[in-house]
């Protein structure tokens, strides 16, 4: 399955996409939830990891290429591009979810779940 997520700069988790099947690439996906085009039209800066490269908008992926070859400008977005691990973080926390670990039905059922897990996590104290 994928599912989009959006967490805010401390890692909490914000906003959980419907699923759509495996097979499709994360910024296909980003795009047809129209989570691109929404984070640019609010002028929201965006870090993302290599699979949303060509996603356009605010969305910052780190540049390609060994450290040495890349630009002073490149190496500051690539350090700046650390804030992904928050994301991680975030995801992984859903991941906690046993449930969530080896799912196998539909994007729909996969929907109505992470949303309810997400629903979870948001009104958790620890959330």
């Amino acid at each position: 399955m994928n599912v989009q997520v959006l967490t805010d700069p401390f890692g909490r988790l914000l906003w959980a996409s419907p699923a759509l099947p495996g097979t499709i690439h994360d910024v296909r996906a980003a795009r047809e939830h129209g989570t691109v085009d929404a984070l640019a039209d609010a002028v929201i800066p965006c870090w993302a990891d290599k699979g949303y490269r060509g996603a356009g908008g605010t969305v910052r992926t780190p540049y390609w290429g060994r450290w040495e070859t890349l630009s002073a400008g490149q190496k500051a977005v690539n350090r700046s591009a650390k804030i992904r691990a928050l994301v991680e973080q975030a995801m992984a926390s859903l991941k906690h979810w046993r449930l969530l670990r080896k799912i196998r039905c539909s994007t729909t059922w996969i929907t109505a779940l992470v949303q309810a897990i997400l629903t979870l996590h948001l009104t958790s104290p620890e959330g």
